[in-house]
């Protein structure tokens, strides 16, 4: 595991998540049923909308895993994948992934789709995410610099560590990783091995 230290050149504060963007509220077959606010959708046990995941490689076969900032409303403080985030109205899943991913680590890497699939987690009384999540995978050694607003720490891991990790800390983890990463390593690693 490589555990990174910040210094003000890997740093930048840009605000780029607001409670009022306007999220794509869809049905379980990615039908677009009309549009809410991001706060909207994540009240109670949440509204079925799109989101992604993005998990980011190292050439060293590392996956970045950052670590979601306290200010989060669901799941501060968790462990998760590298990126994730909503498309908002008028993006595709592509293109939002292609900007979030440089709006919360700057890095451009091509993105591979993986899958999709549909989950509902609860956190109480914060509120709940119910998404169709599009998952992408990329590998680049581009140096990151984490948005402070959404990174609270980072690392890459040697896949079989967080393998181990999962199985023996589940609860430090965000819900949809839990559910992500199992899949990638039965259905898809081939394909990250190829990235």
């Amino acid at each position: 595991m490589t555990q990174q230290t910040l210094n003000n050149d890997q740093l930048n504060d840009q605000i780029v998540s607001f409670e009022d963007e306007p999220l794509i509220l869809v049905d379980s077959d990615d039908n677009v049923l009309g549009y809410d606010s991001k706060a909207a959708c994540h009240d109670g046990d949440g509204l079925l909308h799109r989101a992604f995941s993005i998990f980011l490689f190292n050439s060293a076969g590392q996956l970045m895993l950052q670590k979601r900032s306290t200010q989060k409303r669901l799941w501060p403080g968790y462990w998760s994948n590298s990126c994730c985030s909503h498309p908002r109205r008028g993006e595709s899943d592509q293109e939002a992934a292609d900007r979030r991913i440089q709006e919360e680590l700057a890095v451009a890497p091509a993105l591979t789709f993986l899958f999709r699939f549909e989950y509902q987690a609860d956190f109480g009384e914060p509120g709940a995410e119910h998404e169709l999540c599009s998952i992408y995978a990329a590998k680049s050694d581009a140096q990151v610099s984490v948005n402070v607003n959404e990174v609270a720490e980072w690392k890459f891991i040697d896949v079989d560590e967080l393998d181990n990790e999962l199985a023996n800390n589940p609860d430090a983890y965000s819900p949809w990783l839990k559910l992500e990463w199992p899949r990638i390593r039965e259905q898809h690693w081939e394909t990250i091995q190829n990235l």
